[in-house]
């Protein structure tokens, strides 16, 4: 009989440290657009202009404008002729339902690109409150010769030599 007392006792000891099963809770929730967070660009031949995946699109007035948090931002110039730049970010959208936007610039009379990163989100829609990381690789293009500064959002970020 004590055996048996045991055996129950144990029995739901280990039941009662288990922990609660609960069920999935539906919730409407947009989901983002499928994006490829790690877009790298292809070798471009030379004298032709640079695509950016994150480039803005026409239909962008309709969503609002976000925040983009930037952890990294890289210039890199590659080994080629004539010199191929590329920029490399790293950081967060605030909530999986932004979308990445780089809106870069031809450099200026002072040879400064100046390059716009934000996020769009359509407004009207519930998304979940937490941070989307993304990382990035933009190509800037090919450039004449000349010292260039790269500037992200009213910071400079870089320079090179071309």
């Amino acid at each position: 009989m004590k055996r048996i007392l045991v055996c129950v006792f144990v029995t739901f000891a280990l039941t009662a440290c288990a922990s609660p099963s609960i069920p999935p809770v539906d919730l409407p929730i947009s989901q983002p657009t499928p994006s490829t967070p790690n877009q790298t660009m292809p070798t471009l031949p030379s004298g032709s202009p640079a695509e950016n995946p994150f480039a803005p699109h026409p239909s962008d007035s309709q969503y609002s404008r976000g925040k983009v948090f930037i952890d990294l931002a890289e210039v890199r110039t590659l080994e080629s002729y004539p010199v191929q730049v590329q920029l490399n970010l790293k950081g967060n959208l605030p909530t999986p339902c932004h979308e990445l936007r780089v809106a870069i610039n031809a450099p200026d009379s002072e040879n400064k690109i100046q390059i716009e990163v934000y996020s769009l989100v359509d407004a009207s829609k519930i998304c979940v409150q937490m941070l989307k990381p993304f990382e990035a690789n933009v190509s800037l293009g090919s450039f004449s010769s000349g010292h260039y500064t790269v500037w992200i959002n009213g910071e400079k970020i870089g320079e090179f030599d071309a």
